[in-house]
């Protein structure tokens, strides 16, 4: 059986075509889940570092070398900085030990039950968008971390559409965005493809194939026209925003002429509100902290970026910032800010104002959001969107008869002026934000795509 998988950055979804009709996978009693992971496994706490007589050999190793290279220090001063080092060597070998772990754990949560979870036990990994990761230069440990995440992901989907179809689920074509996200260029796509290839082997598929999904969407779109015409089809989602050109409806196969790809998407709105309304409560322009540890906090969904944030000393920081720099540091603590954040842009949608409950970071701490504070949190977004929209009016050979707008962030209603603002006289389509992609996607599965 071959199914459509949309692994997206924010939430993945899974749909197969049978007996002509499309069956949408069911993750308990949603037909999407959160793409985020947790593993019940406690990080190494440098509290249980005791010296095993192998250790104490390294000690005695490193004084002997110290006594050498450093006669002018005191024997408890080389005691202790070799102490030290056997100390740092060691937390880093459990970290690479819990992390290199991770391939064999059982427990595993996802959806929106993973991040509760994480918050709730204050212990384990939390990985949430490892998508956004696939295409950035990674060492050999987080390379395999990351793969093994994606696999736990792809196999949970291939085991829930297996019980729910009744029959075993081998092969897939996942949804791939035009342009990854990536520090590498156009070597970071390849290396993203080829690390979600490594991921589905180990996720139990013999077999798949990928697709951009603007080219989804419009195979989806392609069903709903009875006459032939020229559509452009805007899909904005978590991590990326792609946009396709194509010939599409009546009884012809769907043609797509052309794509464009932006790395960015409603995450980086989630990071805007952040930074811009959240963020100067905790120093940001105001106190001495450099900006970019701002940007490190609010950047949830890589990695290195959030270890970095909480491997530094904000003690000597001025009050209040201080302490409230530190409260973030603590485990779960970005986690629940970044959630603030998406639900203050969700409800800014609909309402003039939002407020946001940052208690768990300081008694009495709450903030009122307005509609211009997510606009201005936006303004970096939508201008490179603006500028992708004018790249495609510049380069398509032709007016498009309509507009199928499509993915989870085209919900916002700052986006879906921009898009028509750049094409007023076409019509605006919504389709399904959550499913249009993954519709399209079980669509090409059925034809062998």
């Amino acid at each position: 059986m071959r199914i459509g998988i949309d692994f997206g950055t924010s939430y993945s979804a899974a749909a197969a075509m049978v007996n002509g009709a499309l069956t949408l996978i069911r993750f308990g009693d949603a037909s999407q889940f959160r793409t985020a992971v947790f593993f019940p496994e406690v990080l190494p706490n440098p509290d249980d570092f005791r010296l095993t007589p192998a250790l104490e050999a390294q000690v005695e190793a490193l004084l002997l070398r110290m006594r050498r290279e450093s006669p002018s220090l005191s024997e408890a001063q080389r005691h202790r900085d070799a102490l030290r080092v056997v100390r740092r060597q060691w937390m880093e070998e459990q970290t690479r030990t819990a992390a290199a772990s991770i391939a064999s754990f059982q427990d595993a949560l996802f959806g929106e039950e993973a991040v509760e979870a994480y918050l709730e036990e204050g212990t384990g990994h939390l990985i949430e968008s490892p998508k956004s990761m696939l295409g950035y230069r990674l060492d050999p440990s987080v390379r395999r971390t990351i793969v093994n995440i994606a696999a736990h992901i792809l196999e949970h989907i291939r085991l829930t559409a297996t019980r729910q179809l009744g029959v075993s689920v081998r092969s897939a074509v996942i949804g791939r965005p035009v342009e990854f996200r990536s520090s590498m260029g156009l070597a970071g796509g390849e290396q993203a493809l080829e690390l979600l290839r490594e991921a589905s082997a180990i996720a139990g598929f013999d077999d798949v194939a990928f697709l951009e999904e603007p080219a989804a969407a419009a195979m989806h779109y392609h069903l709903s026209l009875a006459h032939r015409q020229h559509a452009l089809i805007v899909d904005i989602g978590g991590g990326t925003t792609d946009v396709a050109y194509a010939e599409l409806g009546g009884e012809d196969d769907p043609v797509i002429h052309q794509s464009w790809g932006l790395s960015k998407g409603g995450t980086d709105l989630d990071v805007g509100v952040s930074l811009h309304s959240f963020m100067p409560h905790f120093g940001k322009d105001v106190s001495t902290v450099p900006v970019h540890h701002f940007v490190e906090a609010a950047s949830v969904h890589i990695l290195p970026k959030q270890r970095e944030f909480r491997r530094q000393n904000y003690r000597l920081v001025d009050e209040p910032f201080g302490t409230r720099l530190r409260a973030l540091q603590q485990l779960g603590a970005t986690t629940r800010l970044n959630r603030t954040a998406e639900r203050v842009k969700i409800e800014l949608g609909d309402n003039a104002v939002s407020d946001a409950d940052l208690t768990f970071i300081e008694k009495g701490l709450a903030l009122d959001i307005g509609r211009g504070d997510l606009e201005r949190a936006a303004d970096d977004f939508l201008s490179r969107l603006r500028r992708l929209l004018g790249q495609v009016r510049d380069e398509m050979p032709d007016v498009p008869a309509s507009i199928f707008l499509t993915g989870g962030s085209s919900r916002s209603s700052l986006l879906q002026k921009e898009v028509q603002a750049n094409f007023p006289a076409t019509a605006v389509v919504a389709g399904d934000p959550s499913l249009g992609v993954v519709s399209g996607l079980a669509f090409a599965s059925s034809r062998g795509t």
